[in-house]
């Protein structure tokens, strides 16, 4: 069975999750703290077949280069986020007093729609708005979705960063997460998960 932890890492304490089975994983978002993932993954015994980036902001991208040496491990990201990895402005550390976060480019772009990683099935869909190239992972199977930085617990990400939209965002949760069932379990970039029946009658951004 498929199993996925939270572990906030990094000077914003944005959520990396694990996700895994049978020794195998997926890290999704390493925002940094390079050593609470590594020994995380050390105590469950596990290879990481791919890290996968909601979207190339600094906060979740301050252990990706570490992550991909210690485990030999290819990043996934957006194409429209191709340069931001390397680029304190784009990804944001410019902006900020946290110094400049950069990391190599992405080994491979996310295709939208079905996805196989080893044997790992999930959907990804493009939910712009926060940023050009945020997406989110739906393991429709597990009814669990990783949003990043989209939607969170009450609340729905800023839009205030370069290329970020209200307007864009707020289609992106109405089309591509409201969409979803309303038991389907929602894992974003900071706080606690939610539902999507929960923020659909509590969220106070879509009353």
């Amino acid at each position: 069975m498929i199993k996925i932890s939270r572990l906030p890492l990094g000077p914003m304490a944005t959520n990396a999750y694990i996700i895994y089975e049978n020794k195998k994983a997926l890290v999704i978002d390493p925002g940094g703290d390079f050593a609470k993932l590594h020994q995380f993954l050390t105590d469950k015994e596990l290879q990481v077949e791919a890290i996968l980036l909601t979207h190339a902001h600094f906060d979740h991208i301050g252990a990706v280069d570490e992550t991909r040496k210690m485990y030999h491990a290819p990043v996934y990201l957006h194409e429209a986020e191709k340069d931001w990895l390397m680029n304190p402005e784009l990804n944001g550390s410019g902006l900020f007093q946290v110094g400049e976060i950069t990391a190599a480019p992405a080994d491979h772009y996310f295709t939208l729609g079905e996805n196989q990683i080893g044997d790992f099935s999930f959907e990804v869909r493009h939910t712009p708005g926060h940023s050009p190239g945020s997406i989110s992972l739906v393991f429709s199977n597990q009814r669990f979705t990783v949003a990043g930085d989209t939607l969170f617990q009450r609340g729905m990400g800023r839009t205030d960063l370069p290329g970020g939209s209200r307007e864009e965002l707020e289609q992106s949760i109405h089309d591509h997460l409201f969409s979803l069932r309303n038991d389907m379990r929602i894992y974003p970039g900071h706080g606690k998960p939610t539902t999507i029946g929960e923020e659909k009658a509590e969220n106070p951004f879509f009353f």
